[in-house]
């Protein structure tokens, strides 16, 4: 169910609120681009300054708009496992097929910590969890031996692995089993991430290039590494200058370049500096989306 491209979807604003119809139109413009799925409220969507009505609002327009035709994968992390739970029940009562749930941040907690948050979270629903392995935000780093024990519970089916490191498939699908889903979160390894045993990549430039990232995941899942990298060689440098700064500023500023929507971002976030800006259209150029 869970593979292939699979955007981070941005969290559009006007005017410092919600801009749903813009939402609406991106949803609608994803599937006809053929990504495989979307995360609403990730990091990407701007979960950390989105109320907690403007989350639950969000993962609900895009559950309808999408009506089944992709899998949606809600965010519903927290690093306060009260609070996660009523995330993660909002998502599955609204009919979200899966949750993606980050490592808890900024408190640190120990493995152990790790397993009792997984497994309250897992326990409160019946909805697929993916875990969220991101150790460069988080500085929490999931091992591969917690996974595994995490593995045994039948909700906890896949990672979204943000670590860059490509042995990390291999050693989760010794300690998880072959089937676990196992999902890149960085978006210039997606290529070695698959042919070690990944199935997809949650994308931060599939916002903006979603045809493209989502040819790189069907040629990888066909066993055509040649054209996946030939349509990376595409990608790089928008990989790349989309993170110049903040991930989420540089694809906002991407899309606005497309019409698709605004390059407004919430404080502490800023719009992107004049060399930043001119890197990311030098990049959409070479990718031939400009």
């Amino acid at each position: 169910m869970i593979k292939g491209s699979i955007p981070a979807l941005v969290t559009p604003f006007k005017n410092g609120e919600l801009d749903i119809d813009t939402l609406k139109k991106l949803v609608e413009w994803h599937i006809a681009q053929g990504s495989h799925g979307l995360v609403p409220v990730g990091t990407t969507g701007e979960s950390p300054t989105l109320s907690h009505a403007e989350h639950e609002k969000v993962i609900e327009v895009v559950v309808e708009t999408v009506a089944g035709r992709i899998p949606v994968i809600a965010g519903a992390g927290s690093n306060n496992t009260a609070e996660g739970l009523g995330l993660i029940q909002h998502a599955a009562r609204v009919g979200a097929d899966a949750a993606l749930v980050v490592t808890p941040y900024y408190n640190k907690p120990t493995q152990k910590g790790l397993i009792a948050h997984y497994t309250a979270l897992h326990d409160a629903t019946d909805i697929p969890i993916i875990i969220y392995n991101i150790p460069g935000r988080s500085v929490v780093d999931m091992t591969p031996d917690t996974m595994g024990e995490l593995a045994k519970l039948p909700r906890i089916i896949g990672v979204k692995d943000a670590t860059g490191d490509l042995a990390r498939v291999g050693k989760t699908r010794i300690t998880c089993g072959t089937d676990f889903v196992q999902v890149s979160g960085e978006d210039p390894t997606a290529i070695g991430y698959n042919a070690q045993g990944g199935v997809g990549c949650i994308s931060v430039t599939a916002n903006v290039a979603p045809k493209l990232c989502a040819q790189v995941q069907n040629a990888t899942l066909a066993g055509d590494y040649a054209l996946a990298l030939e349509l990376t060689d595409k990608l790089m440098p928008l990989h790349i200058a989309i993170f110049v700064e903040p991930g989420v500023s540089g694809a906002k500023y991407a899309m606005s370049l497309l019409g698709l929507c605004s390059d407004e971002v919430r404080l502490p976030l800023t719009t992107l500096s004049d060399s930043t800006k001119a890197q990311i259209k030098a990049a959409m150029e070479h990718a031939d989306l400009l």
